[in-house]
Formats: structure tokens, sequence, C-alpha cells
């Protein structure tokens, strides 16, 4: 029996005063610089930052770098970051190392942008 992988993407979109990151498919090492790429391309003073991972089925910790730096930037001018994470599996690894309680994580992109 095949397993259909979905397809890795990135795409940014300005949604009212929010910047939103979409994520499709696997972020690990292969392809964790072009989620940085996006992520730190949308930084800029006091933005309220929103990564979409609902769509994302695997993150590994190259990925969960990505977050980690992400938080350290936005903070340092004086932004917010505000992930949507569906997955149980990606939803674990934050949990296990106690980002869950760092980064505001939201069930849904409205829920995020309404924070």
């Amino acid at each position: 029996m095949a397993v259909a992988i979905a397809p890795f993407t990135v795409s940014t979109e300005q949604v009212g005063e929010h910047a939103v990151v979409a994520v499709t498919g696997e972020v690990d090492a292969h392809t964790a610089d072009q989620v940085r790429a996006a992520v730190e391309g949308s930084i800029a003073p006091g933005i309220r930052l929103v990564v979409d991972l609902s769509d994302v089925t695997f993150l590994d910790s190259t990925g969960l770098g990505v977050f980690v730096t992400a938080v350290k930037h936005l903070r340092e001018q004086d932004g917010s970051l505000d992930l949507v994470i569906t997955s149980p599996r990606v939803m674990k690894v934050f949990e296990l190392t106690g980002l869950d309680v760092v980064i505001p994580i939201h069930e849904d992109r409205a829920a995020a942008l309404a924070s």
C-alpha cells in the first residue's frame, strides 16, 4: 500500500496586521531553510507573525529551531509569533520540548489571527 506524502510548500501573505506564513508537507533538515527564509523575511518591528502549520505532517528538531530563533528575533523587535497546529504528531514535538508554553498555539488560523 502506497502512502501519499504531501508536497512541501511555503507561502507568505499579509492578512490585516498579521504576516502569515503557511507551510505544507514535512519540515526537516531538507526544507527548514526555506521555512526559515519565509519566517525571517516576514519579521519587521512590531509584526504579528502567524505560522500556519496545519498542513505539516512532520517536524524535526531542525524545523523546531526555526521557531526558537524566530521567537527570539520577534521579541527583540516587539513582535509576536503564533502557530497553527492541527497534527497531534507535530504538536507532540512542541509539548516534549516545552515550547507549547513559550509560543501560543492555536487549532485554526482564525483563532491565531484573533489573538
